[in-house]
């Protein structure tokens, strides 16, 4: 078996685990500690409240500071409601692609890593390698959380880190925070032939889902704008909601969820304000005019950070000579690139596959970008490496 097809064999072995972030992704776990088991590797695993799932933390090669952190996340968004043309767990090779859940965000990346490893282990470490896998990116990059604090406490400060997100393997040194909310509306419920009566949960919600859209169209029209971004500017988006029973009874109570996904230069916290605000002052007193128990709660269901790096960094440098991208960009989804940023740790994100791609049905990642991220690793070989 030539290198390439040994590599399509990883990934099609972690696309075969159905890792959707609801569910547990410790089968993959347990299959990467098995297979580094050989190679003299250090493991650390930190696990959600209900050790259902696992962050792991690898160290390979000698026990001091500095080396590489290459850090993926295990787990993948649903396929429900979507058409496939093949099962999306089972890898499929057609035209010179990849097709499967994951193979480009971001099961690939870990795979060429795990591909690789023995060769950096093979020509003699010397500064540590480390792999980082994290779970429930997907849903707010809750688990690197915990896998960073342990880090904190192992003492141990890598030189930097390389998050493999699909990014066509160009260096990014820019993202996006995002900031997700869950609001609750309480209202009063009527018979809608005496709707006055009652307090519309429903429609209170889909006036501050309005509001929001009014925010949004600011944005894109009046900015502030980075070009440096696909989207240049904030974006904010509603996404979930839940409410009614029947057309003749006046909704009590709704729910919604919506995000922030904002410009590193945009405070978030005057974005959320500027909601309350509006809450606060125009929709709650007409609420509770009727009912004193109306209104609105709204809780903070995840956040990721900005990533705000400079283009001329050591990180960055290393980046764009293994890969062979003298350029940087800025990309509107988040990583947790910014967290181990604001761990101390320099990042720069750069993996294979695009963003395109994710989170649609037949998602896929090309044979040449698998290629360039092995000649990425292979060449960073040459600085971790005595030989």
């Amino acid at each position: 078996m030539n290198e390439q097809s040994s590599c399509v064999e990883m990934i099609r072995t972690l696309v075969a685990f159905p890792t959707i972030s609801r569910d547990s992704n410790l089968n993959l776990i347990d299959f990467v500690r098995e297979y580094l088991r050989p190679y003299d590797a250090d493991f650390r695993l930190t696990y959600d409240d209900d050790r259902r799932k696992a962050n792991l933390f690898v160290s390979l090669g000698p026990a001091i500071e500095g080396g590489m952190v290459l850090s993926g996340h295990t787990d993948v968004v649903p396929v429900q409601g979507q058409v496939w043309d093949s099962d999306p767990f089972q890898l499929v090779e057609r035209d010179g692609c990849l097709f499967g859940r994951g193979t480009s965000d971001m099961k690939s990346f870990i795979a060429v890593a795990l591909h690789e490893i023995p060769q950096f282990v093979e020509r003699g470490l010397k500064a540590p390698l480390h792999l980082a896998l994290s779970y429930d990116e997907e849903v707010g990059c809750i688990g690197v959380g915990r896998l960073l604090s342990d880090l904190k406490s192992t003492g141990l400060k890598p030189a930097g880190c390389i998050v493999g997100e699909p990014t066509l393997m160009k260096p990014v040194i820019a993202h996006k925070g995002k900031r997700s909310y869950r609001a609750r509306v309480t209202g009063l419920a009527a018979h809608s032939a005496y709707a006055p009566h009652g307090v519309n949960a429903l429609e209170a919600a889909a006036e501050v889902v309005a509001y929001l859209k009014r925010m949004a169209r600011r944005h894109r029209d009046e900015g502030p704008y980075d070009r440096g971004f696909d989207v240049s500017y904030t974006t904010i988006h509603t996404g979930v909601l839940h409410s009614g029973v029947a057309l003749n009874i006046v909704p009590h109570e709704c729910s919604f969820d919506f995000e922030f996904r904002y410009l590193p230069q945009d405070d978030p916290d005057q974005l959320i304000k500027e909601l309350n605000d509006y809450i606060v002052n125009i929709l709650e007193p007409e609420m509770r005019a009727v009912y004193k128990e109306a209104g609105f709660d709204i809780q903070l269901l995840s956040q990721i950070p900005a990533l705000d790096n400079r283009s001329h960094t050591p990180i960055v440098a290393l980046a764009q000579t293994h890969s062979g991208e003298s350029g940087t960009g800025k990309v509107s989804y988040g990583t947790e690139g910014s967290q181990f940023q604001s761990a101390g740790i320099p990042t720069v994100v750069c993996g294979p596959g695009s963003i395109q791609q994710a989170h649609r049905p037949n998602e896929f990642i090309s044979l040449d970008q698998i290629n360039h991220s092995q000649r990425f690793l292979q060449s960073l070989m040459g600085s971790l490496c005595e030989r």
